[in-house]
C-alpha cells in the first residue's frame, strides 16, 4: 500500500513511516485504526442496499434521534454475536449507549420503545434462522408485531452463497421491519463467507446514518482499542499452531476415517471455553492445483492481487492458499459468464434456468467448469478476480484448556466421495488425513460460541447427544467437568457405525464412567444390528428417564448433523415430553421452547 504525498498533509518523514506501518496492519488494526481517526461527519461508505437512498436517509425529518442503540443478534457458530459485539464497543466508543442482546434474551414487546435498531444476523440451513432468533422472528412475522413508525434501523446479515437462499434469514427481518414502519438509516449489507471487510464498512456506513440522525454530533472513535489480556492472534490474524499429535481414531476396516487432531497454543495468548469453536485456514489439494493450472494454462509464477489491500501471490501460491477452488455457486458461474465467450454457459446462467444451474453446481468445482465451458478472462488476474476468498474452517473444540494447558484438540472426519466420475476431498479435512505431519504448523483461531456452553452451575443435570464427530465437544465438556469436580448428573449419547471400529475416545468414555465423572452412557451402533439403529432409538427407549431428568432441570445438548440427526433427536425429544409428561404435541413444543428460554436446549449443528 503506497502513500500518496502529493497535496497531503503529510511531510515527506510522516509519509515513509505511514508507508512503512500501512502494509504491515491486520485487518482489525486497520479498521480499529479508523474508527480511532474518524471524524464526526458520516463516511460514504459502499453497501448492499436494498432500498433507494431516498429511504434509509435517517435525516430527512431534521429531527434529531436517541443516541441510544440496540444491537440484536441472532447467531449459531459465534460470528454474528462476535460482530454484534465489536459493533457495541465501536459505537460506544463513540459516543452512544449501546446495549447488545442475543434476539432470544429479548422481549419483542420493548421494541416499540426502541429508535435504534441494528439486527446481525446469520442464516441457517435452508434459509433458516438460527436458534436464538427463531422466537423473535416468528413474533416479528405475526399479528403481534407492532407498528415502527420512530424505528431507524439497519441489518448485517451472514451468509454463504454457495446456498440457495443466501442470506435470507437478514432479507426477511429487513424487509420486515421496512414494512412495520421503520426507516433505515444504512441498507442491509448481505456477507458471503469472507465477511471482515464489508461488516467494517456497514458500521461504517450505520454510523454515519447515526451521525446525520444527530446532526452530526456524534464523538470520534475513542474506545474500540484491545483489552488487556486480549491475543493478539484473531480470524484476521490467525496464529501459526504446531501440530503435535495427528491420529485416527477409527479401527483397521472402518470404513470411515476420524483424525484427533493435538495443536500448541503455546505462546498465542489464545484462550478458550468448553463449547467454542476453532477455525483453520486450510490449503487446497495440490494435485488439484496443479489439474487447474494445466487447463487454464496461465504462468504459475505470474504475480496475482488477492484482495483488495492489494497483497499479491504467484498465481499458483494463490489457487493454493487464497481462493475457494473446491465449490462453485450461482454468483460465480454468472460472473464468470460475463468474462466468457461461452454460449453454453451464457445459457446456462439465464433467466428462468434455475434448477438446471442448481443441478449443474451440486458436486461440482472450478476444474469441472474450466473443462465444461472453458477459460475465462484475459489474464490470470482476471481469472482469479470472481472467486471467492478461502474461508475458514470451523471445528468444535473436542479438549478442556484447564485439563490441557496450552493445547486444543479437534475431531476431525476425513471427507472423500465420488461425483461426476471424479473422487473429491473435503479441502480441510483431507489436507489433515493426508499431508500435515507433526512438527507443521497451521493458521488457526479461536471462534466464541456463547450459545453452546454448560450450565452455569455446575450440579445441573446435562444430557448430551453426539453422534460420530459430534462427540468433539461433549469430550471437551467432560474434561471440564473432571477437572472443576461438577457434582451434576451427566448422560451421553453416542452412536456411529461399528462398535469395533468406530466407538470415538470409547476408553476415555469408559474411564469417565468407572469413576463417575459421567453417570450414565448409551450407544447406538447402526451398522451391528440388522435394523438400523439410532441415537434418537436410544433416546426414545429410555423416555421415562430422560424426561424425568428434564423435569429436574436437565440441560440438553445436540452437537453433529442438522439436516438428519438434529433433527431426528428433536422430534424424538418432543415425542418423549408428549408420552411422558402426558402433553399435546403443541404443549411438548411450549416445553421445548421454554428450555430454550432457560438455554437448557442448544445445538452445535452443521
Amino acid at each position: 500500500m503506497q502513500l500518496q504525498v502529493v497535496n497531503s498533509p503529510f511531510n515527506q518523514e510522516q509519509a515513509e513511516l505511514l508507508n512503512r506501518l500501512l502494509p504491515t496492519l491486520t485487518e482489525s488494526q486497520k479498521f480499529w485504526l479508523s474508527g480511532y481517526l474518524a471524524a464526526s461527519q458520516p463516511v460514504s461508505v459502499p453497501g448492499t442496499p436494498s432500498a433507494p437512498a431516498s429511504e434509509f436517509s435517517a435525516g430527512s425529518t431534521g429531527q434529531k434521534i436517541s443516541k441510544e442503540v440496540t444491537i440484536l443478534y441472532g447467531s449459531q457458530s459465534g460470528n454474528a454475536q462476535g460482530l454484534a459485539a465489536k459493533a457495541g464497543k465501536t459505537l460506544e466508543g463513540r459516543g452512544f449507549q449501546v446495549t447488545v442482546s442475543s434476539m432470544s434474551d429479548f422481549k419483542p414487546n420493548n421494541l416499540k420503545k426502541v429508535q435504534n435498531l441494528l439486527i446481525v444476523v446469520s442464516t441457517h440451513g435452508e434459509g433458516e434462522p438460527p436458534d436464538n432468533a427463531l422466537s423473535f422472528h416468528e413474533f416479528l412475522h405475526g399479528k403481534r408485531a407492532p407498528k415502527l413508525d420512530d424505528l431507524r434501523f439497519s441489518v448485517l446479515s451472514l451468509g454463504d452463497s454457495s446456498y440457495e437462499f443466501f442470506c435470507q434469514t437478514g432479507k426477511e427481518f429487513d424487509q420486515r421491519l421496512a414494512e412495520l414502519g421503520g426507516t433505515r438509516l444504512y441498507p442491509r449489507v448481505d456477507c458471503d463467507l469472507d465477511y471482515d471487510e464489508p461488516a467494517a464498512q456497514w458500521l461504517e456506513g450505520v454510523f454515519g446514518g447515526l451521525s446525520e440522525a444527530q446532526g452530526g454530533s456524534a464523538a470520534p472513535a475513542l474506545a474500540a482499542a484491545p483489552q488487556a489480556g486480549e491475543s493478539a492472534y484473531s480470524r484476521t490474524n490467525p496464529f501459526k499452531a504446531e501440530v503435535l499429535e495427528n491420529l485416527n481414531l477409527n479401527g483397521r476396516g472402518s470404513n470411515k476415517e476420524t483424525r484427533h487432531l493435538e495443536l500448541s497454543l503455546e505462546g498465542s495468548g489464545l484462550t478458550f471455553e468448553p463449547g467454542d469453536s476453532l477455525g483453520i485456514y486450510p490449503e487446497n489439494d495440490p494435485v488439484l492445483v496443479d489439474m487447474l493450472l494445466k487447463e487454464i494454462k496461465w504462468n504459475p509464477e505470474e504475480m496475482v492481487t488477492v484482495n483488495k489491500q492489494g497483497d499479491v501471490y504467484p498465481l499458483k501460491e494463490a489457487l493454493t492458499s487464497q481462493f475457494e477452488i473446491t465449490g462453485l455457486t450461482k454468483a460465480l458461474l454468472k460472473q464468470v459468464a460475463q468474462l466468457s465467450a461461452n454460449e453454453d454457459l451464457q445459457g446456462l446462467v439465464s433467466p428462468g434456468n434455475e434448477e438446471q444451474l442448481k443441478a449443474y453446481i451440486e458436486g461440482r468445482d472450478l476444474l469441472d467448469l474450466v473443462r465444461d465451458f472453458g477459460s475465462w478472462g484475459e489474464s490470470a488476474q482476471e481469472f482469479v478476480s470472481v472467486l471467492r476468498k478461502m474461508p475458514p474452517r470451523l471445528y468444535s473444540i473436542a479438549s478442556s484448556l484447564s485439563a490441557n494447558p496450552d493445547e486444543v484438540h479437534l475431531t476431525i472426519g476425513a471427507v472423500r466421495y465420488d461425483a461426476h466420475g471424479r473422487e473429491r476431498k473435503g479441502v480441510c479435512s483431507i489436507l489433515c488425513a493426508e499431508r500435515l505431519q507433526s512438527g507443521d504448523t497451521l493458521p488457526i483461531f479461536i471462534q466464541p460460541n456463547k450459545n453452546f456452553k454448560l450450565p452455569e452451575k455446575p450440579e445441573t443435570p446435562i444430557i448430551m447427544v453426539g453422534p460420530g464427530t459430534g462427540v468433539a465437544p461433549f469430550r471437551s465438556f467432560m474434561q471440564e467437568r473432571e477437572e472443576t469436580g461438577a457434582e451434576g448428573k451427566s448422560w451421553m449419547f453416542f452412536g456411529d457405525q461399528h462398535f469395533v471400529t468406530d466407538f470415538l475416545y470409547q476408553t476415555e468414555w469408559q474411564k469417565w464412567v468407572k469413576d463417575g465423572v459421567l453417570t450414565k452412557m448409551d450407544v447406538a451402533f447402526s451398522r451391528d444390528t440388522d435394523e438400523k439403529v439410532y441415537v434418537q432409538h436410544r433416546m426414545l427407549e429410555h423416555g421415562k428417564e430422560l424426561f424425568e431428568w428434564l423435569q429436574e432441570g436437565a440441560a440438553v445438548y445436540i452437537c453433529g448433523d442438522k439436516k438428519n440427526m438434529a433433527s431426528d433427536v428433536h422430534n424424538a425429544l418432543l415425542e418423549i415430553i408428549e408420552k411422558e409428561g402426558g402433553m399435546s404435541r403443541e404443549q411438548a413444543e411450549a416445553y421445548i421452547a421454554d428450555m430454550k428460554q432457560q438455554k437448557r436446549y442448544q445445538r452445535d449443528v452443521y
